[in-house]
């Protein structure tokens, strides 16, 4: 319930993640090699970023788990290009997020935002607590895209507000404001029962 519990109570999450996601940079080299078990590895401790990172995008559940394969193949064939700069995570988000944005230009018809469709689908695969699905539900509707980002990035994947800033590209400054102005429409949303007036 760390969503439900980081917009309701008072703003304040509990997070038990253990720190920050430490990759092996050289994961990159041996998978440039073709070597299966480095990919595997990787995709083990990477998809669910990946994942928070292409829903934040893309607000449909079905789309989010298509860009994570395909982030892992396009890494597949392009690991040998990787220059080890300490930022793994912000070169796979730029893949993830090219992968988004293309499949947004050539669907911008059929991936327009249906509310009933996204109050419907309870198959957020990676957020197994109702309260927090509620809540993610929410957030797809109600939150601008780099809040989402923000906001399930910080809370889903226990990354701290520096590091959100290091793999978005956004100043910190704005990584703060957009996470405690997007909690705020959250919370009143939540106090409304779920209804949300456009500010």
């Amino acid at each position: 319930m760390i969503l439900f519990t980081m917009v309701i109570n008072n703003f304040k999450v509990e997070n038990d993640k253990k720190g920050s996601l430490e990759i092996d940079e050289s994961l990159f080299t041996r998978i440039g090699q073709e070597d299966q078990e480095a990919l595997t590895s990787l995709y083990t401790l990477t998809h669910r970023l990946i994942y928070t990172y292409a829903l934040s995008i893309i607000k449909n559940h079905d789309d989010a788990l298509d860009i994570v394969q395909d982030t892992f193949i396009k890494i597949r064939s392009a690991a040998h290009l990787y220059e080890p700069m300490g930022k793994p995570l912000a070169w796979m988000f730029t893949i993830a997020r090219h992968i988004a944005l293309n499949i947004i230009r050539k669907n911008s018809r059929s991936l327009a935002y249906n509310q009933d469709a996204l109050e419907n689908n309870s198959s957020f695969s990676y957020v197994e607590d109702p309260e927090d699905k509620m809540v993610l539900q929410m957030a797809l509707k109600i939150l601008s895209e780099e809040e989402r980002q923000i906001i399930l990035l910080h809370s889903v994947a226990g990354f701290k507000h520096r590091e959100i800033s290091e793999v978005t590209g956004l100043p910190l400054g704005t990584v703060l404001s957009k996470y405690n102005r997007g909690l705020k429409k959250l919370r009143t949303a939540l106090k409304k029962g779920g209804g949300y007036d456009e500010q």
